[in-house]
């Protein structure tokens, strides 16, 4: 609707094409410079939503790790895109696992932003964006590990809880922004280290900053390529250490 009040006519058909792209016209849609998405949540049972695409590699009944597939399929070489996906996707075991794990060799995932709860969807919905870009910097080509290092961002431990009366607004980025840097494709340099939300006399260290990386070979071997990857502790948590016994 935002693009036809604007204008953006597009093609013959209209800029917006009514179909699935989980069923047999997604399978014909034409190869992106630029995807920006946020697929819809749930199962794949019911309605126009369901699967029915015969060339996605890995078959899988849960949409978002479809969608996930779809997305990187259809970039062109050096394409880029950022998704909006729950954490179901970064440690889904079985075809989950595959379906990381082809990302990570086409494509650079080169962001995850942990996104707080309370901003999509029903309260307690857990978010993350991924950024990725098809091939390398160096060789869009390229579909085999292209995936180096992951930066993370947590902006969801130790957040407060977003609501209507809460909202979560641009001001709450700014610090992600700022880190991620100018270049669009992850490429500008980074440096480890958030700590701007720490009272002073706390001690900055790695455990308590936002943003960190994680290597290749730490993903693969130590995470199993799961992408659900946390280090802060949580202030209102208990640590088993500090229990009495009775």
């Amino acid at each position: 609707m935002n693009c036809l009040l604007h204008g953006m006519e597009g093609d013959d058909e209209g800029v917006v094409h009514l179909g699935n792209a989980l069923g047999q016209a997604g399978s014909r849609l034409k190869q992106s410079d630029i995807v920006l998405a946020n697929p819809p949540f749930g199962t794949a049972k019911g309605g126009d939503a369901s699967i029915t695409r015969d060339d996605l590699t890995y078959k899988t009944s849960n949409k978002q790790l479809a969608f996930l597939q779809h997305i990187y399929r259809t970039l062109k070489p050096g394409g880029q895109a950022a998704v909006v996906l729950p954490d179901n996707v970064l440690f889904e075991a079985g075809v989950g696992t595959d379906i990381r794990r082809d990302l990570m060799n086409k494509c650079n995932l080169h962001t995850i932003l942990r996104l707080p709860t309370g901003i999509f969807y029903a309260q307690g919905v857990k978010t993350n964006v991924l950024f990725f870009t098809k091939g390398t910097s160096k060789n869009p080509l390229q579909d085999e590990n292209c995936t180096k290092k992951v930066w993370v961002y947590d902006l969801r431990t130790n957040m407060p809880s977003f609501s209507k009366r809460n909202p979560f607004s641009a001001k709450h980025l700014e610090a992600f922004e700022k880190r991620y840097g100018r270049k669009a494709d992850g490429t500008s340099k980074r440096t480890e280290g958030c700590w701007h939300w720490l009272d002073e006399d706390i001690e900055q260290t790695q455990e308590n900053s936002r943003w960190r990386y994680f290597d290749r070979d730490y993903i693969q071997e130590q995470k199993g390529d799961t992408l659900d990857i946390s280090w802060m502790k949580d202030r209102d948590s208990i640590d088993a250490a500090d229990l009495q016994r009775l």
